[in-house]
Parts: structure tokens; C-alpha cells; sequence
């Protein structure tokens, strides 16, 4: 110890300055445990081959390691005097039961690690005064069950590793979006569950189900499981998309029958996936046209007094009950109204079912389409496409009827024996201004003013034969024979004689 001087000081004096002298080392000794590092608020005591807590700890103690010790219980008020303490560390010791109140006055805690022990149940009680808790490490121990509202008193949880344990069910109902809005990561992989509770999983926040880890669980083999896990998949979520080779189940439930089921897929080949509502995905869909009343059901399995609905639309507007008196009306069985759709009420709506009894919820999202209707869509292209297709053909009439290509330079009365230079085409013939002199009928002269392209001689049927009508203005035949006549005669190889 250090030496105190006394020549000069009166012995009262040297009396006190020595008492304090003593309680000062002993003070100092006391601070830090003996065979512990302390280094600022870092307190160790790894691998000292402990059996209980130190009995006094630095009150500036943040962080406390107590890991790799041979302690087998916690007892009350162990971390009494700590109001810092925010790391605690207890992992690889043979820790078999937690008084309650061990963590009594240490809410300021954020993790706590108590891998590696030899846990068997999770009671309810263990972390009732951890309401900061973000991060819990349970992983490695003997846990055979989690009572169902061990978890519910630590609203600020982030993560939580309960891998490696013996677990053959886990509370899934007790994880909701009010009681764990921040719980991102649910590690309940290399347990010994066989059966999911599909319906439970699926009404878990989707920040939960992108982070929840059931590989190397002893699953069996079932359609609904496997649809599950399939939607994760492409979902792209990345407790399946980094430990598919760790995914698998158990063929008829023989142990010695397993299968990485992400690679084996002709086992599922029978099944039916259909959407489940596993991923927080659209469960139904619903098509309407613009200005049509749509009405949208909110499905649950909750029942109860105690029941009440939140919607919220794909513009992320919460509606409550009457609705927001403008386009959105809302029941109270949870329905809700869209009046008078338009096309950008369309997107993803999704309601929210709370027991606020039973502390349970449920989400159920709907996509909603609203489109024109055809003929509302097409009705002005048609009538333009109509109208325009009347005027085109009224243009080619008129250019039909009144613009004549060429004029043939025939002569008006053309002799009996044609000649080359006399001849005109049928192109021209027909297309020329004054029309040839026919006749329209019998007895009747064709009219100079009709632009017509070609008269036909009349025909008449009497008595099964054919009559040929031609008038006498005809340059080749001045007269009819009798009736009797073959039509065969009049074009006869024999001359006929005007």
C-alpha cells in the first residue's frame, strides 16, 4: 500500500485520510471481479468456470459476457444496479431454468444471447420485463415448447433464433403485426416439426414470412407444403432462395425416405398449386368497369363481438368505418363499397380483421381492375372508320362514273367487214362517253344521256326456248323469224341479207 506521511498531521487527521485510502482499493477491487477483463463498459468474464453471477458489477457495465461458464440457473435480481446494461451474454453454459424477475430492472436490454444451454421451455414469464428486446438468441438448446405468450412482451423485436432445438409446433398466432411490428427474422429451422399450420403462417405480416426459416425441420410431404414453399420461391425470398438444398420432407412420412423437395418435384406432380394467401399476395381478384358500384367482402375466420375491420387502399389510405364519404364506403361486416369506379381505383386492397379479445389478426387482400368498356373504348374509332369508308367509296363511284381514261377514235357507223384500223378494244368500247346504239328493249331506243358500260339483249323464255329480242335499229337483222325458230338460226353460218 502506499505510505502516509504523518510528521506534522495531527492523528485524527491521518486516522481519516487512511480510512478513506482503504475504502478506495476496496472500492477499486470490488468494481471489477476478480479473473474478469473490464475495459471501459465492456465487462468479460469468459471461460472463468462460474457457477452463479459475480456478487457486484461496475454500475457502467453495457456490455456483459458471462459466456462459456458452468452456471445452471438465474436467480432473482441478478442483474440488480446495471441501469446501463444493454448486452448480455450467457451463451455455453448449462443454464436449465430463469426465476422469474432474473431480469427485473433491466429493460434497457437489447440482446440477450442464451444459445447453447440446456433450456427445455420457454415459459411465459422469462422476458416479461424486456420490453426493449430487439434481438433473442435461443438457439442450441433442449426446447421442446414455447408457451404462447412467452414472446408476446417484446413488442421491439427484431430477430429471433430458435434453431437447433427439439421443437415439434411453435405459437405462429402469437406473432402479429400489432404485438411484433418489427420482427423481420424467425429462425425456427433444424427443429422436429412435421406439419405446418398452414393457415396460421398465412395470416403472419409478410416482413415475418420473408424471414422465417423451417428447412431441415422433419416435414412431411403434402401438397399444401410444398405450394408453400413454392411461392416463397418465387417470391424470391431469401429463406428459400439461400438453403434449397437444406429444404426437405419426408415421402409418407418415412425418415428414411427424404427428398430435397426443390429438386425432386415429380413427387408433387399431382398436386394442384393455387394461390393461398402464404405470401401476403392478392387471395382473389375482382374486374369492374368505369362507373360501376364494386363491393369488396373482407374473408376471415375470426368471429366474435370483439371483431373489427381496417381496409387500405392501393394508395395507402387506411378506411375505417362509415369510409371516407367520397368514394369509398365502408360496412360493418368489413365490407367495403367503391362507388362509381374509375380506372385509377385499381390496385391491391387490403383489409385487416382484428380480435382485439384474442389479440389475433387476419389480412385479406383483394386486386381490383377497372377497365372501359368495349364499345366505350371503340365507338368513336368505328363510326370513323365507317364514315370514312363511306366517303372513299362515294370518291371511287364518282371517278368511276365521270373520269374517263381515253376516248376511242372510232367512226360513228362502222363498216360491215371490221379492219384493223377501225377496230377499237373492249377496254375502250366499253368505257367510252356516248354508249353503242342498242336498245333497252323492244321497240324502245337507248338513251344518249345514261353512262351505263353494257346493254344485254333481252331474253325471254317461252316455251323452254329462248327468245332473242332485238330491235329493227340492229345493223345486222332486219327482221325476226317466226317463233318456231331455233336462237341457233339467227347466228347461223348462212349470210343474212339486210
Amino acid at each position: 500500500g502506499a505510505m502516509i506521511c504523518s510528521q506534522g498531521l495531527p492523528s485524527s487527521l491521518l486516522l481519516s485520510l487512511l480510512l478513506l485510502h482503504l475504502a478506495g482499493e476496496g472500492a477499486s477491487a470490488s468494481s471489477c471481479p476478480l479473473s474478469c477483463l473490464c475495459a471501459s463498459d465492456i465487462l468479460s468474464c469468459v471461460s472463468q468456470n462460474m457457477d452463479r453471477m459475480p456478487s457486484s458489477l461496475p454500475v457502467s457495465t453495457a456490455t456483459l459476457d458471462l459466456s462459456h461458464n458452468r452456471m445452471v440457473h438465474l436467480e432473482d435480481g441478478g442483474f440488480l444496479g446495471l441501469p446501463r446494461l444493454h448486452t448480455l451474454r450467457l451463451a455455453h453454459n448449462r443454464l436449465t431454468q430463469i426465476a422469474p424477475g432474473a431480469f427485473r430492472n433491466a429493460s434497457g436490454l437489447r440482446h440477450l444471447d442464451l444459445s447453447s444451454n440446456e433450456l427445455q421451455v420457454v415459459e411465459q414469464y422469462y422476458f416479461q420485463e424486456l420490453w426493449g428486446l430487439e434481438e433473442l438468441l435461443l438457439f442450441n438448446n433442449r426446447i421442446t415448447r414455447v408457451e404462447s405468450k412467452a414472446l408476446t412482451s417484446l413488442p421491439n423485436m427484431h430477430k429471433a433464433y430458435l434453431s437447433l432445438n427439439r421443437l415439434t409446433d411453435f405459437p405462429f398466432f402469437s406473432i402479429q403485426k400489432h404485438s411484433h411490428p418489427f420482427l423481420t427474422t424467425l429462425d425456427l429451422s433444424s427443429n422436429r416439426m412435421s406439419k405446418l399450420p398452414l393457415e396460421e403462417i398465412s395470416a403472419l405480416p409478410a416482413s415475418v414470412q420473408k424471414g422465417l426459416f423451417l428447412h431441415n425441420n422433419t416435414l412431411i410431404c403434402e401438397c399444401g407444403m410444398y405450394g408453400m414453399f413454392r411461392h416463397w420461391e418465387q417470391k424470391g425470398f431469401i429463406s428459400v432462395k439461400d438453403f434449397q438444398e437444406e429444404h426437405t420432407c419426408l415421402v409418407y412420412g418415412e425418415r428414411r425416405a427424404s427428398v430435397r423437395f426443390f429438386r425432386h418435384t415429380r413427387f408433387f406432380e399431382n398436386c394442384t398449386l393455387k394461390a393461398q394467401g402464404l405470401l401476403g399476395e392478392p387471395e382473389a381478384s375482382t374486374k369492374a368497369f368505369v362507373g360501376e358500384h364494386v363491393l369488396l367482402n373482407c374473408q376471415t375466420s375470426l368471429q366474435g363481438q370483439h371483431l373489427s375491420y381496417l381496409w387500405v387502399s392501393p394508395h395507402k389510405e387506411y378506411i375505417a368505418p362509415p369510409g371516407n364519404n367520397n368514394t369509398l364506403r365502408m360496412f360493418v361486416n368489413g365490407s367495403l363499397e367503391i362507388r362509381e369506379a374509375q380506372a385509377e381505383d385499381s390496385g391491391v386492397y387490403v383489409c385487416m380483421a382484428l380480435d382485439s379479445q384474442l389479440l389475433r389478426n387476419e389480412t385479406w387482400e383483394v386486386n381490383v381492375t377497372v377497365a372501359l368498356r368495349r364499345y366505350d373504348a371503340e365507338s368513336f374509332n368505328t363510326g370513323l372508320t365507317t364514315l370514312l369508308g363511306c366517303v372513299v367509296s362515294l370518291v371511287l363511284v364518282l371517278m368511276y362514273l365521270y373520269l374517263t381514261p381515253c376516248r376511242c377514235p372510232c367512226r360513228k357507223h362502222l363498216p360491215a367487214a371490221p379492219s384493223p384500223a377501225n377496230e377499237c378494244s373492249a377496254q375502250s368500247s366499253i368505257l367510252t362517253a356516248t354508249p353503242p346504239a342498242t336498245t333497252e328493249g323492244p321497240g324502245r331506243k337507248a338513251s344518249g344521256h345514261k353512262h351505263v358500260v353494257f346493254l344485254e339483249p333481252i331474253k325471254e323464255a317461252q316455251n323452254g326456248r329462248l327468245r332473242v329480242a332485238l330491235g329493227p335499229e340492229h345493223p345486222k337483222i332486219q327482221h325476226l323469224r317466226g317463233d318456231t325458230d331455233s336462237i341457233t338460226s339467227v347466228f347461223s353460218d348462212t349470210p343474212i341479207v339486210p
